[in-house]
C-alpha cells in the first residue's frame, strides 16, 4: 500500500506509469516552449564520457511532408507486414504537428576508439554501443517529458528500416542510431497495455 502510494504522488513514478505510445493526434499546435523543455530534457540523459554524442532535428511544415512521402514511398518496397507498419508510421507523421528525430552523431565511437589503446574493432563495438545507448537515453527522457506536459507521443521503431534514407533527407550522415517521434496533443485519451508482471521478468541473485 506504502508503493502504491508513492506512485499516486511522485510526479515521476506517476509521468512513467502514463506514458505509453499515441499515434493520433489532435490539430492544436505545439509551443516552441514545450517542445523547449521537451528537448532540455532529452539533453540531460546520461551519456558515455559525457560526449552527448546526439543530434535532435526538429521537423514540421515542408520537411515534415517530405517525410511523410518518403515514408509512404519507401512502404511499397517492403513486404506486408512491414508496409503496414510503415504506412501506419507515415499518418502518424502527417498527423502530429511536429516531429522530433534523434540521431547520433559519431563523435563518441571516433573520441573512443582513439582513446582506448586495445584492439581497434573492439574499441569501435564497445562505443558504439555506448553511443547507441546513450541516444536511447535521451529518447526515453523526451518522451517522458512530452508525457509529463501532456502531450503525446510515439517512438516510430519501424523506420530503423529506412535509417540512411531517413538521416540523408535530414541531412545527417549515416549513423549506427536513428529515431523519429511524432509529438502533439491526443485525439483521444488512451491506455497503453498491460505490462507483464514483474516476477515472469525479474530474477533474483543472492
Amino acid at each position: 500500500m506504502e508503493i502504491q502510494t508513492q506512485t499516486l504522488f511522485n510526479e515521476t513514478l506517476k509521468t512513467i506509469n502514463e506514458r505509453h505510445s499515441i499515434r493520433l493526434f489532435s490539430d492544436k499546435p505545439v509551443s516552441d516552449e514545450a517542445i523547449n523543455l521537451i528537448l532540455q530534457a532529452a539533453n540531460k540523459a546520461p551519456s558515455a564520457h559525457n560526449q552527448q554524442s546526439w543530434r535532435f532535428i526538429v521537423i514540421t511544415g515542408e520537411k515534415k511532408r517530405q517525410l511523410v512521402e518518403l515514408v509512404s514511398n519507401k512502404a511499397n518496397e517492403f513486404p506486408k507486414a512491414s508496409s503496414v507498419l510503415l504506412r501506419m508510421a507515415s499518418r502518424s507523421i502527417a498527423g502530429a504537428p511536429v516531429v522530433i528525430a534523434v540521431a547520433n552523431t559519431g563523435d563518441l565511437i571516433e573520441h573512443g576508439t582513439n582513446l582506448f589503446n586495445i584492439d581497434q574493432q573492439v574499441a569501435y563495438d564497445f562505443f558504439r554501443t555506448m553511443e547507441i545507448q546513450s541516444s536511447a537515453a535521451a529518447v526515453e527522457n523526451l518522451l517522458l517529458a512530452a508525457t509529463s506536459l501532456g502531450l503525446a507521443s510515439v517512438w516510430l521503431g519501424i523506420l530503423f528500416l529506412i535509417k540512411d534514407e531517413v538521416l540523408t533527407l535530414l541531412g545527417e550522415p549515416k549513423g549506427e542510431f536513428m529515431a523519429v517521434i511524432p509529438i502533439g496533443y491526443p485525439l483521444k485519451q488512451t491506455k497503453g497495455p498491460e505490462k507483464r508482471p514483474l516476477e515472469m521478468i525479474v530474477k533474483y541473485l543472492n
